[in-house]
């Protein structure tokens, strides 16, 4: 990929990377509860979740899906109930205290980092996304793997630092949170709920 391509392309994950989703929303959540540092297995896995897309759309399966309308359809509704399951959880989660945590309230890194896995996986639109997005930076002419190292690499890391940025900044204004209670888990609950609800009518 040429220099000033893969500029172009590194503005526009930067962009992609700030805009609301279920991720950036679980970073926030994550990092408001956990910390930054046990939300980093939370924003790992959600960086291989977008490391598989970007590898399926750019050998494919992106058209395929397109191709059959039914298979879209399913991962839809699959990917719709895992947000909207994410959500009631969220909502039902106790309030932030000001002390630690209990080590029985906290996530195993196993946990957390396949929430954020699961969480990158479950909108198939974002493939088709990718797809339509990572087609405008890929030259026929030249070996598709180096090309895709590139792209990959720049994307997930762009991810990583947006992510753990939100994670960081929740953590820090965490006593502030601390003083909404409950509403602030039944805040993000509702947002992926509503993220849920949204996949299926649209």
């Amino acid at each position: 990929m040429a220099f000033n391509l893969w500029l172009v392309f590194l503005v526009a994950a930067m962009g992609l990377a700030v805009v609301p989703g279920p991720n950036s929303l679980l970073a926030l959540s994550h990092g408001a509860r956990y910390g930054h540092r046990r939300t980093l297995f939370t924003i790992c896995g959600g960086v291989l979740g977008f490391l598989i897309l970007i590898a399926i759309a750019m050998f494919g399966l992106g058209a395929v899906l397109q191709a059959q309308p039914e298979a879209m359809t399913a991962l839809q509704w699959i990917g719709a109930a895992y947000l909207v399951w994410l959500g009631i959880k969220l909502w039902y989660a106790p309030a932030l205290e000001l002390t630690e945590l209990a080590e029985s309230q906290l996530y195993s890194p196993a946990s957390l980092f396949r929430q954020g896995f699961f969480a990158a996986l479950s909108n198939p639109k974002v493939l088709l996304f990718f797809t339509a997005f990572l087609a405008q930076f890929i030259d026929p002419d030249v070996a598709l793997l180096p090309q895709f190292i590139v792209i990959a690499v720049t994307f997930i890391c762009v991810e990583f630092l947006a992510e753990y940025g939100i994670a960081c900044v929740a953590h820090s204004i965490r006593p502030k949170l601390m003083q909404s209670g409950q509403r602030f888990n039944q805040c993000c609950g509702m947002l992926f709920i509503v993220l849920g609800v949204s996949m299926t009518l649209a």
